[in-house]
């Protein structure tokens, strides 16, 4: 795997990522593209299956609004890394067996480490929407 052409490639979602932030409707389509993808591939993506798990979640309440105090930039690069795997144009193509979700997991697992520390706060507030307040 070419790190560099992958980093350069993944450059390019982000800018597109940036601007697709600010519509909301197409940050959601953007969402439910992936997990439709990623739920059509499980098996091949068990590895991150739940770090995807939670990028879907932020990148859902982020759109629809009920989660808004993430970065920026975390939040595009979040939707940078959805978009990179969605597309049919990223480095290794998916219908390769066994290799077509490796780029595609590994540019998810880097922004998920990118935004850890984004991910646990909005893991503590979704944990406290959870609570049953009598």
């Amino acid at each position: 795997m070419n790190l560099d052409k992958l980093k350069k490639s993944f450059k390019a979602f982000t800018k597109t990522a940036s601007n697709l932030v600010k519509d909301k409707e197409k940050t959601m389509k953007t969402v439910h593209d992936s997990i439709a993808k990623a739920t059509a591939n499980k098996g091949a993506l068990t590895q991150i299956w739940e770090q995807m798990q939670l990028l879907f979640s932020v990148a859902k309440d982020y759109a629809n609004g009920s989660y808004t105090t993430i970065p920026k930039g975390s939040i595009v690069a979040i939707v940078a890394g959805l978009l990179y795997f969605i597309s049919p144009l990223d480095l290794i193509p998916d219908f390769i067996a066994v290799f077509g979700f490796i780029d595609d997991a590994f540019i998810l697992s880097l922004v998920y480490k990118q935004v850890a520390k984004d991910l646990e706060k909005y893991q503590a507030w979704k944990d406290k929407q959870n609570i049953i307040h009598i």
